[in-house]
């Protein structure tokens, strides 16, 4: 017989309480199924110890890459194994427009996959180094990397292993290693930024007219494509400083009759493949933003004559004549003629005129022509060039001429002689000496990767 307790007996008593912990325990399993928990990283992992080693570029990248949370997932589930680059090959050795790329808010997706590239998820010491590809961390197309070597010659892909075993932790190991892994869907995303696709010669719809005498703003006239372009070069290369609207369109107009970017890409492609001008294609897509100026340039109705200085020529530079900022911008620009001519046009004005002088883009210095053995010969006295390779690229808007000098104005050779007889000729000339040059009079201990 139940014993009651105002009117309750300990038979619904015992249930009610049985009732309560079954709600109990479910609540407690629904929380711990929606927040699945991490492990907690304690003082002796290997990201701490990453975090305090003498890997400080890697360890800060890391920081902004906000890969913390992802590593410290990755160290609860299994050992990783970390291959660190050295700190030069992070501050001095990468490419400096590279870096700036990968430091982009935009690109930090690049930014990560780069890291992960470098970390495995399993653990590998030295005196078992496994000669086989390993997958890592990053998850794109291109994951794995190919471990090799034996005893002292450690390889990592392309990368020589320079601390074996640096740091051990018993969640992980750090390697050190001598310089970046770069996936190639990370080096792809940056070459397209820096290719000529990623140009911007975008013309703005309805921008207001610069009057060219006065300089000043006016209302905008309707502009019929295959007219002239209302505004002089010069002004629509270099505006004021008061003109803070873009100029007038040209003759494209809003329908794109003159597409810049591709006539200026079109040429650079041309050069490359004609050879001999690797120098210079250098300079306009990777050193200065003149190919973005010059495809601006012809989208709004301008024409243009390059006199393009072939590598011979361009191996002659010297630093002094590098090192003023600007140098490389200035001297192409005089190398800018504002006019459509080929190499007929030109020798024809030269045997019938005798001298003729062209404009340049570099205000306001003009280019001396004159006939000389059959050709055309450039510039005065001993700094001069011959017309070499005539219409090298001809399409109308653009017309590249293939000179074998570099040229200066004449009021530059009275300061600076001219280099060709003291500077020396490599005898196996490579691309991108001038880069090589003019990267380390700019940056001072920084130096371009393309420089090594």
């Amino acid at each position: 017989m139940d014993f009651q307790i105002y009117g309750i007996t300990n038979l619904f008593l015992l249930s009610i309480v049985l009732f309560c912990c079954v709600c109990s325990t479910a609540f407690v399993q629904e929380n711990a199924n929606s927040k699945p928990q991490v492990a907690a990283v304690n003082s002796n992992s290997i990201l701490v110890a990453l975090l305090d080693s003498h890997y400080t570029e890697l360890s800060e990248l890391v920081e902004k890459a906000l890969l913390l949370q992802t590593l410290e997932e990755a160290v609860s589930k299994h050992n990783i194994t970390i291959f660190a680059p050295k700190n030069e090959a992070l501050e001095r050795d990468l490419d400096p427009e590279f870096k700036r790329f990968l430091l982009e808010p935009g690109n930090l997706k690049s930014l990560q996959n780069l890291l992960l590239f470098h970390m495995i998820p399993t653990r590998i010491v030295s005196s078992h180094w496994p000669a086989r590809v390993h997958s890592t961390l990053y998850s794109g197309d291109e994951n794995v990397v190919r471990i090799s070597g034996k005893n002292k010659d450690l390889m990592v892909s392309s990368a020589k292993v320079i601390k074996e075993d640096d740091i051990v932790k018993p969640d992980g190991v750090i390697h050190g290693i001598e310089r970046v892994l770069i996936p190639k869907s990370v080096q792809q995303d940056f070459n397209v930024r820096r290719s000529l696709r990623s140009i911007s010669a975008v013309l703005p719809e309805g921008a207001p007219e610069v009057d060219p005498r006065t300089h000043r703003l006016k209302k905008p006239a309707p502009v019929p494509a295959g007219a002239p372009p209302v505004l002089p070069v010069y002004d629509a290369l270099a505006p004021g400083p008061s003109l803070a609207p873009a100029p007038a369109p040209g003759p494209g107009g809003p329908h794109h009759h003159f597409d810049g970017e591709s006539q200026v890409k079109d040429f650079i492609q041309t050069l490359l493949h004609y050879g001999g001008y690797n120098e210079l294609a250098d300079i306009l897509v990777n050193l200065t933003s003149l190919a973005t100026e010059m495809g601006r340039l012809v989208s709004e109705g301008y024409v243009l004559t390059v006199l393009a200085p072939n590598d011979e020529a361009m191996a002659k530079l010297t630093t002094d004549q590098l090192s003023e900022p600007g140098a490389p911008e200035q001297i192409m620009y005089y190398h800018l003629i504002p006019e459509y001519q080929t190499e007929e046009s030109m020798y024809n004005s030269v045997r019938r005129f005798g001298k003729v002088k062209y404009d340049t883009l570099r205000l306001p210095h003009k280019v001396v022509a004159e006939e000389a053995d059959g050709s055309v010969k450039f510039g005065q006295g001993e700094v001069s060039a011959y017309l070499f390779d005539p219409d090298i690229y001809t399409d109308g808007r653009i017309s590249v001429q293939g000179i074998d000098g570099v040229l200066f104005p004449i009021e530059e050779i009275k300061v600076a002689p001219v280099a060709a007889t003291v500077a020396k000729v490599v005898a196996k000339p490579r691309r991108g000496k001038l880069m090589e040059v003019v990267c380390g009079t700019r940056m001072g201990s920084f130096a371009f990767a393309s420089c090594h």
